[in-house]
This record gives C-alpha cells, structure tokens and sequence, in this order.
C-alpha cells in the first residue's frame, strides 16, 4: 500500500509544525527553568505530555511517509502508536489527580485526558481498521494527527501563559 500522493503534503506539514513545536517547548521551559513555579509533578503532568503529543504526531507523518508501507505494516504501527498513547493518556489522568501544587480545573481535564484520550483512541481504532479499508482510515488518522497537532498547541500555550503569569507575580 502506498500513501496517495496527495497526503503528502498534509503530512509533511503537521509532521514540520509538530518538530518545530517541540523546539519551541523546549526553549519555553528552558527559559522558565530559573523560576520556581512547579516541581517535578507538575512538569511530569503538564509539560512532558505536550511534547509527547507532538512527537505523536511527527510519528504519525513518519510512519505514513516510509516508502513501500504496507497496508499490514501501516495498520500494526498506527495501531501500536494508539495503544501506547492511550496507556500514557491514562498514566497523565492519574498523575494529574496525584500532584497537589496546581488544582485542575475542567478545562485541564479535558485538554489533558479527554481530547487525547479521544484521539489516541481513535488512531487505536483506525490503525485496526488501516488493513482492510486504508482510504477511507486515512482521514480518520489525519483528524487524530490534526487533534493531537490542536492539543498540544493549546496545552503549549495555556502552559506559557501560566509560566508568564507566575514570573509576573513574582
């Protein structure tokens, strides 16, 4: 099975977006690393599943770019790239109930676990589904991939906003 031409470029730019979106996170806690606004727990909860969630969907481009895939080798790693992340998805909910510096709020429940737990499940399933019916789990997989892309944007930002407001206060 080849990936249709036409998903190329798609790829090729929430796969760049999600690389440069690391970097940019990383320079983020970098910057704010002089500051003692949260311990481990919290990065553990907030900031590190941000990067997973892009290096998901760099991942995810990766996977559906390697030449001469087929529709077997597709569906096993999309299908394990689902499981891992809904596992990891399950770990954040339960940390986020464990630290106790920072109260969630709904807002963080669902853009923490909900959304990713939706999305990773949906890859999950449409990485099953890649072995018998590729075009049409070919959307599916893009609509996760563009979710997970919009979580951790949103997460990255809301956790920029919160560093810049703890600098403030200080």
């Amino acid at each position: 099975m080849s990936v249709p031409a036409e998903w190329e470029t798609f790829y090729v730019i929430i796969g760049s977006s999600a690389a440069a979106l690391t970097g940019l996170q990383f320079v983020v806690i970098a910057l704010s690393a002089d500051l003692k606004i949260g311990a481990s727990a919290e990065m553990e909860t907030f900031a590190t599943p941000t990067i997973v969630h892009f290096c998901a969907v760099l991942l995810i481009a990766a996977i559906l770019s390697v030449p001469r895939q087929t529709a077997a080798s597709l569906a096993t790693c999309l299908t394990v790239e689902g499981f891992a992340g809904t596992l990891y998805t399950t770990i954040v909910a339960f940390r986020i109930r464990r630290q106790m510096r920072y109260v969630p709020v709904l807002e963080d429940q669902i853009w923490h676990v909900v959304l990713p737990l939706l999305a990773y499940a949906t890859l999950f399933v449409s990485g099953v589904s890649a072995y018998w019916h590729e075009v049409g789990a070919l959307y599916v997989i893009a609509a996760a991939a563009l979710l997970l892309l919009l979580i951790g944007i949103h997460n990255a930002w809301d956790g920029a906003v919160y560093i810049s407001m703890q600098k403030r206060d200080q």
